[in-house]
């Protein structure tokens, strides 16, 4: 097995429970961490048999950017198996994804969720 690391991909969307939120909008931040299968890759140079970079990018973009979820644990298992469903290669996906404009009561940096899939 090998690990193919998406860090810091960012979208903006409009996610979240409150209706400003929607109204505004803000930027998302999503980290993947894709555990493949080697088959041939490693062996043989073979990009058809790993994960490509490229597309895996647009599927995540294609959640983040859709349709509204209000829990960003929602779009983090969306992710997940979009791309364990894109890729059959990947064994695990683990998905974070941050949000630096959280509606909260006070100072912080961004609230973050991951989940993993398969669990």
């Amino acid at each position: 097995m090998y690990v193919i690391r998406m860090k810091n991909c960012a979208f903006f969307a409009r996610h979240g429970v409150l209706d400003e939120e929607e109204a505004l909008g803000q930027r998302f931040y999503v980290d993947a961490s894709l555990t493949v299968e080697p088959g041939r890759a490693l062996v043989d140079d073979a990009i058809g048999e790993t994960v490509n970079y490229g597309v895996a990018f647009t599927v995540i973009e294609e959640i983040i950017t859709g349709h509204r979820r209000f829990l960003i644990e929602a779009l983090a298992l969306e992710v997940a198996k979009a791309l364990t469903g894109r890729f059959p290669q990947i064994r695990k996906a683990e998905v974070t994804v941050r949000k630096p404009n959280a509606p909260v009561p006070g100072v912080l940096d961004y609230v973050e969720v991951t989940v993993v899939w398969p669990e």
